[in-house]
């Protein structure tokens, strides 16, 4: 098998098994919601999320991320002071807590010892034969206010105290856009550097990276690099265009973002690193054996 036809195989999606199997841990873990009669007086969203809903998961990470949003609550921030119309943040009955116990009792309801409620964050759903793993997230609808945009996302709330903002339907909007404007090749880019990222991490060769964050890595790249004629020309331009912008320190113009276009890439509490990123493209180079 030539190399272009390596990659080209490699820019593909799940199989069509391993997307059945997604769909259905998705629809058990919606009935196992709908089920639950706690929840009856609840507004709750249910969807997938991340790169499951992106379109840009590969199979060593086939596993599937499911938000389960609260919409009776409503928290929100303000960019400066005022931007927000009066009012005070109501949790009234659905606290953090409570939503994620009742989320936890109707998941192990549904899927007994295969839940793991250990991490502080989501709830685990272990794989079956007919399933594959699954992170189910509590969360709460939120809005963050800025001078001209009101911008809405989901607050998480961990078991640690801590919090976080999340911002799903904007990663599904703009993905949906570069890939139109690049010929519907970027989410084929994201697939490409995921596998690559897998198979140097099983080898060995390279210590593993959070999936989002390689996303992100194909997100910032230039759209006329994936207009190249072979994805042999698209790698490589991916690669060179990450090694030679994430040289030195973080810019003060220019800076990359994250793939929801709602954060940097790059700050200090981040999982990741500008050098990170320099250190992938030039293992991916160096696996490949390009000059």
């Amino acid at each position: 098998m030539s190399l272009e036809e390596q990659l080209t195989r490699w820019t593909s999606p799940s199989s069509d098994t391993e997307q059945d199997k997604q769909e259905r841990t998705e629809r058990m873990i919606r009935q196992a919601v709908d089920a639950h009669t706690t929840f009856n007086n609840c507004d709750l969203k249910i969807y997938a999320k991340g790169s499951y809903a992106n379109n840009t998961n590969v199979r060593a990470d086939s596993d599937v991320d499911i938000a389960v949003e609260c919409t009776e609550v409503l928290y929100w921030e303000e960019a400066e002071q005022g931007l927000h119309p009066p009012g005070n943040k109501y949790e009234g009955v659905w606290t953090p807590t409570k939503l994620r116990s009742e989320l936890l009792a109707s998941l192990k309801a549904k899927f007994g010892e295969n839940v793991d409620s250990s991490g502080s964050t989501a709830i685990q759903i272990n794989s079956g034969s007919s399933r594959v793993d699954a992170d189910v997230v509590p969360c709460f609808s939120y809005k963050y206010y800025l001078q001209n945009e009101v911008r809405p996302g989901t607050k998480i709330f961990k078991t640690d105290g801590s919090s976080l903002v999340n911002y799903p339907v904007q990663q599904l909007d703009y993905g949906i856009a570069k890939n139109k404007r690049t010929g519907y090749s970027y989410k084929r880019g994201a697939r490409l550097l995921k596998r690559i990222e897998n198979v140097m991490a099983e080898g060995d060769e390279f210590r593993e990276l959070p999936s989002f964050f390689v996303e992100c890595l194909a997100y910032n790249c230039l759209d006329t690099i994936f207009a190249r004629s072979t994805w042999t020309d698209r790698l490589r331009g991916m690669l060179v265009h990450i090694w030679e912008q994430l040289q030195g320190e973080e810019p003060t113009n220019g800076r990359w973002v994250e793939a929801n276009e709602c954060f940097y890439l790059f700050y200090p509490s981040q999982d990741w690193s500008r050098e990170d990123g320099r250190d992938f493209a030039k293992a991916a180079w160096n696996h490949f054996g390009f000059k």
